[in-house]
């Protein structure tokens, strides 16, 4: 049985990052999969698609026959509304007023049903200093939310400070294919204290695969380096109990470096660390406008361990 609890927790949290690594998927084969688990039963937990701008155009042509609406031209009109349209977020890669142009374009061609429904409606984007947010700001859209990923600093209040009362989101880099690329929990415990205090919506990418913090392989090679990875479940119980002020910001350190499964505890109407409990409202919120999502480029293996747990049947 899903609790309610779970589903709010996991709703929409996991974006498609297969075309990186450690997956680093073909394009073809990463559209494939996506299609089918957004008709999965843990489709629920499934987010946005990430697509390097450089990619965008090509992305948009593969995938246009698998995109919900495309069986409206074909008699079976039914079908057309069977599911919302794909949303997609976008990496830069390029120069952003390029990638901007390409995002339009593909908004243009996709708001069609005989293209296939999809939306691109986010991009991220790394910066060296808070100033760079400011000057790509002037130029990004208002129907577009762009995470900025943050370098890997210990003290990220200056960034964070500068996309305070923006309609931007940060993003947190938390793990990569060799144990020195996986930040302390510290910067990690620092940045969700950040956000927190400004009220700054975060995304995190890499390295969380598994929703304990663990020792892992950290990639799918034969004798693949290991290190103790980051948990999802951590990272984002961590943020929303911030959120809720249900624990003090020393504490969230303590909840990044829980390795014990059993410390968390779903129910029908609440999850809780050790007794820290949050109830529906409280998770609905913090994961509408404050933990919103990160990026995998697996959504089997997040989905196994939950299972695993007994969280999911």
């Amino acid at each position: 049985m899903l609790h309610q609890s779970l589903r709010t927790l996991l709703e929409g949290l996991i974006d498609d990052a297969s075309l990186f690594p450690p997956a680093a998927l073909e394009l073809g084969a990463a559209i494939e999969q996506h299609a089918r688990q957004k008709r999965a039963t843990e489709a629920f937990a499934l987010g946005r698609f990430i697509c390097p701008a450089s990619r965008l155009e090509l992305f948009s042509r593969s995938a246009a026959l698998l995109m919900p609406g495309t069986y409206a031209t074909s008699g079976y009109r039914e079908m057309a509304d069977d599911l919302p349209p794909w949303r997609v977020s976008v990496t830069i890669d390029q120069p952003l007023d390029v990638a901007l142009d390409a995002i339009d374009a593909f908004n243009a061609r996709h708001a069609r049903e005989d293209q296939g429904l999809a939306l691109a409606d986010a991009l991220e984007l790394k910066i060296e200093t808070p100033d760079d947010i400011d000057t790509a700001l002037d130029i990004i859209p208002d129907d577009v939310l762009p995470f900025f990923e943050l370098p890997p600093v210990d003290d990220p209040r200056g960034f964070i400070a500068a996309l305070a009362g923006s309609d931007a989101a940060a993003k947190i880099r938390c793990g990569g294919l060799v144990p020195e690329a996986i930040p302390p929990a510290s910067r990690i415990a620092a940045f969700l204290v950040a956000c927190a205090v400004a009220e700054v919506p975060f995304k995190a990418t890499a390295g969380l695969h598994h929703p304990i913090r663990a020792e892992q392989a950290l990639t799918y090679e034969p004798d693949p380096p290991r290190a103790i990875q980051h948990g999802f479940i951590n990272v984002f119980m961590a943020a929303a109990l911030l959120h809720a002020r249900a624990i003090e910001p020393e504490e969230a350190l303590a909840v990044l470096e829980e390795r014990d499964a059993a410390a968390f505890a779903v129910g029908p109407a609440s999850v809780s660390w050790r007794g820290r409990a949050l109830d529906l409202d409280e998770l609905a919120l913090a994961r509408d406008t404050f933990a919103l999502s990160y990026g995998s480029c697996s959504f089997d293996e997040p989905i196994a361990d939950l299972r695993a747990l007994g969280w999911l049947a």
